[in-house]
């Protein structure tokens, strides 16, 4: 189920829950707590909870390996 990317230089989608983020260079902070469905296209959504609200959305594994990590 966990495909996600088809690259071996990727790491695994499983392997960022419990990081930290940040959309963008000055976006929110947001916490990668989950796998969610695998899309036609080799990715898949992750479950994210937004540090300032709690909210949890959805979000796609290639867009949060572009955003930076957060310390």
């Amino acid at each position: 189920m966990e495909r996600c990317t088809g690259s071996t230089n990727l790491p695994q989608p499983r392997n960022l829950i419990g990081t930290w983020r940040r959309f963008g260079v000055t976006g929110p902070v947001y916490e990668n707590v989950g796998v969610g469905q695998t899309l036609g296209d080799d990715d898949c959504l992750m479950r994210v909870r937004l540090v300032e609200t709690g909210e949890e959305v959805a979000y796609r594994f290639t867009d949060i390996l572009d955003d930076p990590p957060e310390q």
